[in-house]
């Protein structure tokens, strides 16, 4: 397993991994990554400051991706965490887990406190894992991410 910062190439793969898992749980398209524009250049989107997009891949196959991303509107010491999608092939394997955990090791040696992340009912199964991971709900959103379609809001601090 090795998890890699993204590159050009995987643009495409990871734009029909996202849309697949979209379409497998039937999850709504309007106001959410499914519909977002920058989903087709993932590499270019993460070419901001502060913002950082790893890959996980096994035996040179992509398993899954994950970033972070300074959202317009966040407190100066948050970052959202965005474009968290593995196929069903990878889920359970530990892809989730590793993913997660450079993207708050990431956030926290660039100096964020707080990791942000908005999802959807659909997603059940992820949201669960992201309360036992210590993200916690929150009443409304954070930022300026354009999801209108999500209606899960959750944060994590990262220092006790």
């Amino acid at each position: 397993m090795i998890v890699r910062p993204i590159e050009p190439q995987d643009n495409q793969l990871l734009y029909e991994m996202i849309k697949q898992v979209f379409e497998e749980f039937d999850a709504p398209r309007a106001g959410t990554v499914f519909s977002d524009p920058t989903t087709k250049n993932l590499f270019k989107l993460f070419q901001k400051k502060k913002a950082h997009c790893f890959v996980i891949e096994e035996n040179g196959i992509v398993q899954g991706c994950c970033g972070i991303y300074p959202t317009k509107g966040l407190p100066a010491d948050c970052t959202e965490l965005v474009k968290f999608y593995l196929p069903q092939s990878a889920r359970g394997k530990g892809f989730g887990r590793a993913l997660m955990e450079k993207c708050e090791e990431t956030a926290s040696e660039i100096g964020y406190n707080q990791i942000y992340i908005e999802s959807l009912p659909d997603f059940g199964k992820a949201v669960s894992i992201y309360k036992k991971n210590g993200y916690h709900q929150l009443d409304q959103p954070l930022g300026e991410s354009g999801h209108f379609g999500c209606n899960i809001w959750m944060v994590k601090n990262l220092k006790n």
